[in-house]
């Protein structure tokens, strides 16, 4: 399940295990803290927590999970795989433990995000057969009006349209602030309606870019977006070859599913091939109806101008020029930098 269909498997009732995974940190740690309190109101009063590290005996985790314990007749039991690889002899004893759970024990194990190679070996199968597998994934610019909508709505509070966009522009990629904003709202606000200016006086700029989100603002023609992704990116000091990577990726990618598409390829198999996956795939058709063959080789041209400026040959501001490299992919119209 995913985070948000936690709280509804709660209210009937509590698994026996649950593995916690995915790569919105945030989620992952709310969800664990959600099973905490509820095992908690459910009388599991003892907690142990094993953490899997230099010198970590996997022996432990049976005995925990078996032991009495002298002050309550439930126990929590945390399981902590910081790297998500258990090695050959953790495999083993997890697929142990979880062919014979331990009675009146409730155990959480926690993963950061585990690719399809890890959820396909057999000591993560053990673990799903068991109980419940949580997955953290994270969350879209375009559905995090809708996510912080959902937590004002928890605190009586909602947001006009162009206040809840406002403080989307400001926390993207940083769940923990955007929930440390809708908490400050609420201290700051009674209840109810939430208009622009109150939030913009009220909200820090804390929004977080890396570089792969800069393709899904490119391929989705959002030119005052990805101007001020850039901008993220230049103030929090990240190398500017880097961005060039990245939007070149992005031009190799349209340039193949164009030609691709143009011999009649089935679109499927050029995503497969391209690596293009969730979102960014309803974007190419949009994307190659702004762009043509002439106008990606030209870009794939300046890419390379931009790249020998990266390494002092040449003239001209970086970043600027990559500003112009991703409004050209855009099908925007080019001003003169300088």
């Amino acid at each position: 399940m995913r985070t948000e269909d936690l709280p509804r498997h709660l209210e009937r009732g509590l698994a026996p295990l649950y593995i916690v995974h995915g790569e919105e940190a945030f989620l992952a740690l709310e969800a664990a803290q959600l099973l905490r309190d509820t095992a908690r109101a459910a009388g599991y009063a003892e907690r142990e927590v094993l953490t899997v590290e230099s010198g970590f005996s996997w022996s432990q985790l049976s005995v925990q999970g078996n032991s009495l314990s002298l002050f309550a007749s439930r126990k929590l039991v945390e399981l902590r795989i910081p790297t998500g690889k258990p090695g050959v002899e953790g495999a083993k004893a997890i697929e142990a433990y979880c062919g014979d759970l331990p009675p009146d024990t409730l155990t959480l194990v926690q993963c950061p995000k585990l690719d399809r190679t890890a959820q396909n070996a057999k000591w993560f199968q053990a673990l799903a057969h068991a109980g419940e597998v949580i997955e953290a994934r994270p969350v879209e610019r375009t559905a995090l009006p809708r996510w912080i909508a959902a937590r004002l709505a928890a605190q009586g509070q909602d947001m006009s349209p162009e206040a809840l966009e406002f403080l989307a522009d400001r926390v993207e990629g940083n769940l923990f602030a955007a929930h440390q904003e809708v908490l400050k709202l609420g201290l700051l606000h009674p209840p109810g309606r939430l208009g622009l200016d109150a939030v913009q006086a009220a909200v820090a700029n804390v929004a977080r870019f890396d570089v792969f989100q800069l393709g899904t603002a490119l391929l989705a023609g959002d030119a005052l977006r990805f101007s001020r992704m850039l901008t993220g990116l230049k103030a929090e000091g990240e190398a500017p070859h880097l961005v060039l990577w990245a939007l070149a990726e992005e031009i190799r990618a349209l340039l193949r599913i164009g030609q691709g598409r143009s011999r009649g390829v089935p679109m499927a198999q050029l995503f497969k091939e391209n690596r293009v996956w969730g979102e960014k795939q309803r974007l190419i058709d949009g994307a190659l109806a702004r762009v043509n063959g002439v106008a990606l080789r030209e870009a794939q041209a300046r890419a390379a101008r931009i790249d020998a400026l990266n390494k002092g040959i040449g003239q001209g501001e970086v970043w600027d020029e990559l500003l112009q490299l991703g409004l050209q992919l855009m099908g925007k119209p080019l001003t003169r930098v300088g």
